[in-house]
């Protein structure tokens, strides 16, 4: 099996996450920024800057970003390793300790289900009990605590759920929208919404887990009539740094979770999760029950799944 290293900058990193975002997978080494499996590659993402491919295509993926690869340069006057500095210089050092709203999203990466957004807001005086509930980032919970952790955190912190159906979120795509366009709108209303719940209460600095570098961020808001910019702070893995990341990474996938449930009632049988095999078989299935024509309500269409599943539908026909 080949391999390749280069090595970027942090903003080509998540752009390249964000064009891998059907094939993501929530297991990433520790260290890592994001980790893909595509057919024939697999591609691991470093916080280092260095993106490691592996497999028979590793060339062919390679070469898509070769040119924008900053491989050669010296670790001390790396442009990766500059701008890493940057970018966590910004957060405040004592943010783990501050009031802070956090905001997550979950479903990017699923074939099957909406994008959920979820900002809360987290007091300094409430981390200490969070820590004991055991609140953490989502994906190292199983559904049962989730589902468990959600119910209380809904009673507890201040938070707003944003839904982006599938329906909805075909039509954008369709119109030439970018998730992380889709993500960044998102972000922005759920944030507004809760600091208009804790108004006059201000809070001392708004997490949001990193998808894209900052100016892209705001880039993607233009025309809003509204953007929370005050104290604004970006970071991947956010949800490590503060519990009000974890927190909205939670509420959000309990969401997730809920909407999946509903789509499996309608569907007459169980909404697997991710973008795997399995869900090409569940897509084909779907097809097979009640026509190619629900699709849009159910799946991300633009997946590559959605051609895996009528091909299955085809031969399964046939």
């Amino acid at each position: 099996m080949g391999n390749v290293v280069l090595v970027f900058s942090m903003d080509k990193i998540l752009e390249m996450k964000e064009y891998y975002s059907t094939y993501v997978s929530n297991k990433v080494p520790s260290g890592g920024v994001f980790a893909a499996k595509l057919p024939n590659c697999m591609i691991t993402a470093y916080k280092s800057g260095k993106v490691l491919f592996q497999g028979n295509d590793c060339e062919r993926e390679a070469e898509r970003w070769r040119s924008s690869s900053a491989i050669g340069t010296s670790r001390e006057n790396h442009p990766v390793a500059k701008s890493q500095r940057s970018m966590n210089s910004e957060l405040p050092s004592n943010i783990s300790e501050l009031s802070v709203i956090g905001s997550d999203e979950v479903g990017t990466g699923d074939f099957f289900g909406p994008i959920t957004v979820v900002a809360a807001y987290v007091r300094k005086q409430d981390i200490p009990l969070l820590k004991e509930l055991g609140v953490r980032d989502s994906k190292n919970l199983n559904d049962e605590k989730i589902i468990e952790l959600a119910k209380i955190l809904k009673g507890m912190v201040p938070f707003s759920l944003m839904t982006l159906k599938n329906e909805k979120y075909n039509q954008v795509q369709n119109s030439g929208m970018s998730q992380g366009k889709m993500k960044a709108l998102l972000h922005n209303q759920a944030i507004l919404k809760v600091l208009e719940k804790i108004a006059p209460e201000k809070p001392e600095a708004i997490l949001i887990d990193q998808f894209v570098q900052a100016n892209t961020y705001f880039q993607h808001l233009q025309g809003q009539q509204r953007i929370a910019r005050e104290n604004v702070y970006f970071s991947t893995k956010a949800e490590g740094i503060h519990l009000a990341v974890a927190a909205a990474s939670i509420l959000a996938r309990y969401a997730f979770i809920q909407y999946i449930n509903q789509l499996s009632e309608v569907a007459g049988f169980k909404i697997p999760k991710g973008a795997g095999s399995q869900v090409d078989e569940a897509a084909a299935k779907l097809i097979l029950k009640k026509g190619l024509g629900v699709l849009p309500s159910f799946v991300k269409m633009h997946f590559a799944n959605t051609e895996k599943a009528v091909e299955i539908a085809n031969k399964k026909k046939g």
